[in-house]
């Protein structure tokens, strides 16, 4: 079991810091080119893998050409375009709904206040956040995915179990030049990893400052032996 630091201030800034030397070119995984095409990416990605996503998405944003023309297609029509994805048709729906919102009430641009997003069908805050930060370059919030859920927890940042009660917690943590990088590194490292059901504690670069790690011992890098 590693030793965090005191502080859960100091404990997220050595996270970030050991987490941007191992990950140095950390970026968003979703593929778009303009911000409803983000905003699409992120809705279509819930419980779905970001690979599966883009590899959908390739067709669909080279089908559609903006929120008009998700608004005015048959659903059936957009559901058959992602059929590959979860929940096809719910998605199909809160697209749809949503770019149908957006032409009818944002003059057909994807709103840029956290308020407006949530309005959205389909779009809570963690979607919100995502286009936010990357789309208008706002850090007002932390995104808090699987990954973020389960590190945060893991390391001694939060006790909380939900989303919205674990972004509460972060929020006085993380400075808000680092919130994007924040979620990257940390969908990085669990992906590589700190897994759901079987953290490499072992290959871990946080291992010494995490309270959750598997490991009864340390090594010392130097020598080889291990420390109790």
């Amino acid at each position: 079991m590693g030793t965090p630091r005191e502080d859960r201030a100091d404990q997220v800034a050595t996270v970030i810091d050991e987490l941007r030397a191992e990950y140095p070119d950390s970026s968003v995984s979703l593929d778009f080119s303009t911000r409803p095409e983000l905003l699409i990416a992120v809705i279509l990605s819930a419980q779905c893998t970001d690979e599966r996503v883009n590899s959908v998405t390739a067709d669909v944003f080279d089908k559609y050409d903006g929120p008009a023309e998700y608004a005015a297609v048959d659903r059936d029509e957009l559901a058959a375009d992602i059929d590959s994805i979860t929940y096809y048709n719910s998605k199909a729906g809160y697209i749809q709904g949503a770019c149908e919102q957006i032409v009818a009430e944002h003059d057909g641009e994807v709103p840029d206040t956290m308020d407006e997003l949530t309005g959205l069908p389909g779009v809570g805050r963690k979607t919100a956040n995502v286009v936010l930060q990357h789309a208008y370059d706002l850090a007002e919030g932390v995104v808090v995915d699987t990954h973020v859920q389960r590190l945060s927890r893991r390391l001694g940042l939060t006790e909380a179990e939900r989303p919205e009660a674990i972004e509460r917690d972060l929020l006085p943590l993380v400075d808000v030049e680092d919130r994007k990088e924040f979620t990257r590194l940390f969908i990085d490292h669990g992906r590589a990893v700190c897994s759901a059901r079987n953290p490499a504690c072992g290959d871990c670069m946080l291992e010494a400052v995490c309270p959750s790690s598997k490991l009864d011992s340390k090594v010392d890098l130097a020598s080889g032996e291990a420390w109790q």
